[in-house]
């Protein structure tokens, strides 16, 4: 597969404030070095950053970025986008150092969800210590990286979207999914699709069918405990922070999780337990009840 998992987050905010208490109290994530004043960086491993907050007049995604795991992926990913005439930014040098990799291009998928795909990450020399005493967010499978989480990225074309990562990207399904909001025998349900990449996650991509003010669903962050999941929960509700859903178990990845909302208008899922498929042997599925139990939802505003 080209594309091998989420390396990292690009967020515009108008209240940089509200992500510093957030991102530290809450996430439990740990303050990195970003070199600009107007600009955060947010870390939960041994990378230089997984969250880039940037100053800026609307709360929303700037930009999810994507991770091949060689150069010969990367240059195979380029080409396909190039030869099936996507409009391709490559980055220079100093731009994609700026992002922590080696090289580093830009697009944008048909639904208008802007992408960075890289390769080459540069590793941060200092070790993570979260402020929440975080024991540890999940991002390596042995000592292999397999990124930070998932995204789940608005796409009301949905099924050109998703052509566009399974045949120029080299994604491949993992479920199909249609959630019934209203009930009934005349709710058509939304649309949802779950696609894997290179790494072992269950998802890195899910594509959802009905548009976001925010550019972002939400994204995935997990720890390795229930216990860090709960101590979590305490934390958001201590601080006044939105609960979307309560915990819960989802019936595809098998992820025990909550949902909060996030300064940005889009919500982080705080989670453990998420299956690690053997793609060799896996056959995609399509689920109609997306939990096992729980995750009651409340959407809010």
């Amino acid at each position: 597969m080209s594309v091998h998992s989420l390396a990292y987050l690009v967020i515009g905010a108008r209240d940089l404030a509200a992500w510093t208490s957030y991102a530290e109290s809450v996430v439990g994530l740990m303050r990195g070095d970003s070199g600009q004043e107007n600009v955060l960086h947010y870390r939960m491993d041994h990378r230089s950053f997984r969250f880039r907050i940037e100053a800026g007049e609307a709360d929303k995604l700037i930009a999810t970025g994507l991770e091949c795991a060689s150069r010969a992926d990367w240059d195979k990913s380029l080409s396909s986008l190039k030869n099936a005439g996507v409009a391709v930014e490559v980055a220079s040098a100093a731009e994609a150092k700026a992002r922590g990799f080696h090289d580093l291009f830009r697009c944008v998928d048909p639904a208008g969800n802007p992408l960075e795909i890289g390769w080459g990450h540069i590793v941060s020399g200092t070790p993570f210590i979260s402020p929440q005493a975080v024991d540890g967010f999940i991002t390596l499978d042995g000592d292999n990286d397999m990124g930070f989480g998932h995204a789940v990225l608005p796409a009301p074309n949905i099924d050109e979207t998703r052509a566009f990562y399974v045949d120029l990207l080299g994604f491949a399904n993992s479920d199909e999914m249609r959630v019934y909001l209203q009930g009934g025998p005349d709710d058509p349900g939304i649309g949802m699709h779950f696609l894997h990449a290179g790494s072992p996650r269950h998802h890195v991509i899910g594509l959802a069918q009905f548009p976001n003010p925010s550019g972002l669903v939400h994204t995935m962050v997990e720890v390795a405990t229930l216990d860090e999941v709960g101590i979590a929960l305490d934390r958001a509700l201590a601080a006044g922070t939105h609960i979307s859903s309560t915990l819960g178990k989802h019936t595809n990845d098998k992820m025990v999780s909550f949902y909060m909302r996030t300064p940005g208008g889009f919500d982080i899922e705080y989670g453990c337990g998420g299956i690690r498929p053997d793609w060799s042997n896996f056959t995609p599925t399509f689920t109609i009840k997306e939990d096992l139990w729980g995750h009651v939802w409340d959407f809010g505003q």
